[in-house]
């Protein structure tokens, strides 16, 4: 179905109300800017800011959909004879090599690990969002393989799995906080992934493996 002007005209003001936030919060720190403040910058009114985003740490966080779905959309994409584990394994190998933005690999990253590191408010929410991934995983892992509802294995293995993503994630922002090049860490942090490979167990590796067709 095609976008409607009212839809689009909403998604556009959305759009610019956050990239105006995030502006303003490289700029002067999260903690000194206020709801007031991006919406003079805006040129809306308070009552639309909160509209959009119930709260400051929505306007910093606006694309954590894409990040707490990450691993799920990556497991339901494995391909036959694939496991959860080795499909999670090659799309972050994947977005490491191309050194894709995506995974913080890219100049500018360490402002925005900054303003996080500098804001109590934002590492409470961060953390909210890696047990809002684990749990997505788990709920995935569940369904992808019929278990029960009793069942621990998948909490464990989204766990697991789940380790591999923060892993990658923690060790690009502290070398790009470090001032390092994009394409130098992309290099370690591929040698980083195959050390992390062999720390899993078989029984990690062949998890949900897709059935062949």
């Amino acid at each position: 179905m095609a976008e409607g002007l009212r839809e689009r005209k909403k998604r556009e003001t959305r759009q610019r109300i956050s990239d105006i936030a995030t502006g303003l919060f490289l700029e002067h720190g999260f903690v000194t800017v206020t709801m007031v403040d991006v919406a003079e910058a805006a040129d809306v009114s308070v009552n639309t800011v909160y509209n959009y985003f119930p709260a400051k740490e929505d306007l910093f966080f606006d694309r954590s959909k894409g990040v707490i779905d990450r691993l799920s959309r990556w497991v339901r994409g494995r391909g036959p004879g694939e496991s959860a584990a080795a499909a999670v394994l090659r799309e972050l190998r994947e977005e490491v090599e191309a050194v894709s933005p995506r995974v913080g690999l890219m100049e500018g990253y360490d402002r925005f690990m900054r303003v996080i590191h500098d804001a109590p408010a934002l590492r409470s929410r961060l953390w909210s969002l890696q047990q809002e991934v684990h749990d997505h995983l788990a709920d995935t892992l569940r369904e992808e393989t019929g278990a029960a509802p009793g069942d621990p294995m998948p909490g464990l293995m989204a766990g697991q799995i789940g380790w591999l993503h923060q892993t990658v994630m923690s060790a690009v922002g502290r070398e790009m906080v470090a001032g390092r090049d994009p394409a130098e860490v992309s290099r370690e942090v591929l040698v980083l992934l195959d050390g992390m490979e062999d720390l899993l167990s078989e029984k990690v590796l062949n998890y949900a493996v897709r059935a062949a067709e």
